[in-house]
């Protein structure tokens, strides 16, 4: 499986609210008009991301395909057209990135009813070479995240290889995505041992600081 990852703001003048609602029903329904999509997750920042500060994005939809092939029919079709005729309704097109990404599950529990997810967006540390940066996120980096007895769930959703092909940089190198049961629990797990040696770690392979949102995942389809 891989799945296209998009990471966008609202139209400027529509409000949080309006937005979620829109992307939430009738965006969706267009989107799941779309032939060879087995799975659609969108990710919308929570209400409380808004009180201090402007977020990094105010949502990010993830779709799953069963391979290559599946993307190419997909690029063909009229329901595609349609769906990115929709996007003038809510979103600030001038926003808008996506890439194909491939999931690494670090830590595979449930995701919880009610809680809340995390999505770090990733760029690797200026001059890494690409594999051998999306190696250490899994084999180094993966099991300290993943040891933070908090974190619910901790997927890596890394950018495909073929995307640095001839040189070429892609707009993210990938997405950490963690499932925590509530707020109060992400705050408890910055005060463990664990979180520290985490963000220790991210020097060796980071560009920092990392933009992140705190979301509410809503399954469309899957």
């Amino acid at each position: 499986m891989i799945k296209v990852i998009s990471i966008f703001r609202r139209k400027q003048g529509l409000s949080v609210e309006d937005f979620q609602r829109y992307w939430s029903n009738e965006h969706a329904e267009i989107v799941c008009r779309m032939p060879e999509v087995r799975r659609y997750v969108q990710s919308h920042t929570r209400l409380s991301g808004y009180r201090n500060r402007v977020p990094a994005c105010d949502g990010v939809a993830e779709l799953w395909f069963d391979d290559s092939d599946a993307l190419r029919s997909l690029s063909k079709s009229s329901e595609l057209k349609d769906t990115q005729a929709d996007h003038v309704n809510f979103m600030d097109a001038s926003s808008y990135m996506d890439f194909i990404a491939e999931d690494v599950v670090i830590k595979d529990g449930a995701i919880p009813i009610g809680g809340v997810k995390n999505m770090e967006f990733v760029k690797r540390k200026r001059g890494m070479d690409p594999r051998a940066f999306h190696q250490y996120w899994i084999d180094v980096h993966g099991p300290l995240g993943g040891a933070i007895a908090q974190v619910l769930r901790y997927v890596q959703s890394h950018t495909r290889i073929d995307a640095y092909a001839n040189g070429r940089e892609p707009v993210l190198d990938g997405v950490a995505l963690t499932w925590f049961n509530g707020t109060s629990d992400m705050r408890a797990s910055a005060e463990t041992k664990e979180y520290a040696n985490t963000r220790a770690d991210e020097p060796n392979f980071l560009t920092e600081p990392l933009d992140f949102v705190i979301v509410d995942e809503k399954v469309i389809v899957g």
